[in-house]
């Protein structure tokens, strides 16, 4: 993964970070950062594992959507967890 790919992966884990403690609570960049970065595999491993396609032709909005989804699944999961 060179370096310009890594940011962008890093941007869209901010992005639905920030969009999942927009819709379920919470705050924080660093906060924002793990949970997209968490919710971008745990994301497209539900989207893969049940064949949804967003129909998107945009790859950088689809990989938002999908990272936001997993985040927010992460919150609930870690939320019933403590």
């Amino acid at each position: 993964m060179d370096t310009q790919s890594l940011i962008i992966f890093l941007a869209v884990g901010v992005a639905a970070g920030f969009l999942a403690s927009f819709i379920v609570g919470g705050g924080g960049l660093i906060r924002y950062l793990i949970t997209g970065v968490i919710g971008a595999f745990v994301g497209g491993f539900l989207f893969s594992a049940f064949g949804i396609n967003l129909g998107i032709d945009s790859l950088l909005i689809a990989s938002i959507i999908q990272a936001t989804v997993g985040a927010i699944v992460v919150v609930f999961v870690a939320r019933m967890i403590a």
